[in-house]
């Protein structure tokens, strides 16, 4: 049924925990897979008139993403080609990681997005929401949620 799944992943130990599942998933399915990070941007926090910089430069700061980026997804890389499943990795600089997964997953052609869930349970679930939820409610390509 699903031949190109999107897993986007932040490199936490519930991230890894899906894409173990997905890359299964696809294996099952005869998919192949995307693995995809969104880079956050430089972060500039504006304090009364002035602005409070990150200590690093944008330039160390973009150096610093980028390798995390490809230390996550060449793991994601390898765990695919240990079980035999096709594997592109994409990585993209967004401070709105719900639209970056979506954007993805459009731009390559995916038939379904999978994800794990936030893990946050009642009021703090209300309060601070979550990256899967927005993607949940914006995507329209199928999203699969892994608890």
């Amino acid at each position: 049924m699903f031949k190109h799944i999107l897993v986007p992943t932040d490199g936490s130990e519930l991230s890894r925990s899906t894409m173990r599942r997905a890359i299964s998933f696809a294996r099952e399915a005869g998919a192949r897979v995307t693995a995809f990070y969104a880079k956050p941007e430089y972060p500039i926090a504006y304090f009364g008139e002035g602005a409070l910089l990150d200590p690093s430069s944008p330039e160390q700061f973009a150096e610093m993403t980028e390798k995390q980026a490809s230390e996550f997804l060449a793991e994601v890389a390898k765990l695919c080609q240990d079980e035999g499943v096709p594997c592109a990795t994409l990585s993209a600089v967004s401070d709105l990681p719900h639209e970056a997964i979506i954007e993805a997953a459009e731009k390559s052609g995916c038939d379904l997005i999978f994800m794990a869930s936030h893990g946050r349970r009642g009021i703090s679930s209300i309060l601070l929401g979550s990256e899967t939820n927005k993607v949940l409610t914006h995507s329209k390509i199928p999203v699969l949620v892994y608890r």
